[in-house]
């Protein structure tokens, strides 16, 4: 099945250098539902991307893909 990217969680994570294990450990979270959302095989929930941005000090618009393409 091709899953359409929706985040970028994956690739933030790799650009910090950090895991998916470090994410659900700060999360409280079981490292399978961060497998999840790093593959966008689920989304997490806005309240999720939130503090996922807040601990990687980051916009939260960072994690998502735009939808809309500017030149």
């Amino acid at each position: 099945m091709n899953r359409k990217a929706i985040n970028r969680l994956k690739a933030v994570l790799a650009e910090q250098g950090k895991t998916n294990k470090w994410l659900a450990e700060q999360l409280g979270k079981n490292e399978t539902t961060i497998s999840r959302w790093c593959t966008n095989e689920v989304q997490p929930s806005m309240e999720n991307l939130i503090t996922i941005a807040t601990l990687l000090k980051i916009d939260v618009r960072d994690l998502i893909h735009p939808t809309i393409i500017t030149k």
